[in-house]
């Protein structure tokens, strides 16, 4: 089994496909995936000339506990600009729970565990 297989069976579904890991840290208490953007093409953008423009400021969302220890996604999401027309876009991700900084899947996971 490859490492990139054996690390999706830890983060969130899909993850991998848009999202490269840059950098693990780990605590006595805490895990943190240090995830970026990969630099691909937003498909429903495709009619538009857009060039990446760097990142958003990273943003920190509690998943799944590992062996005791807090699991963190921090995460870089892209910035793409119009060359034409110089609008900013991103592209628009479901990993964060509404009204909560948890991955969808924990939140769901814990709604149903707690009540």
């Amino acid at each position: 089994m490859e490492t990139k297989e054996l690390l999706a069976y830890f983060l969130p579904d899909g993850i991998l496909e848009y999202f490269e890991l840059k950098d693990v840290k780990s605590s006595n208490k805490r895990l943190t995936f240090i995830l970026e953007e990969k630099p691909l093409p937003i498909a429903e953008q495709s009619e538009k000339r857009l060039h990446s423009k760097g990142f958003y400021a990273p943003v920190q969302i509690q998943d799944f506990p590992i062996r005791k220890k807090a699991c963190y996604l921090e995460v870089k999401r892209r910035r793409w600009i119009n060359i034409d027309t110089k609008e900013l876009y991103s592209r628009d991700w479901d990993l964060v729970a509404k009204g909560t900084r948890k991955t969808s899947e924990f939140a769901l996971f814990l709604k149903r565990f707690i009540g």
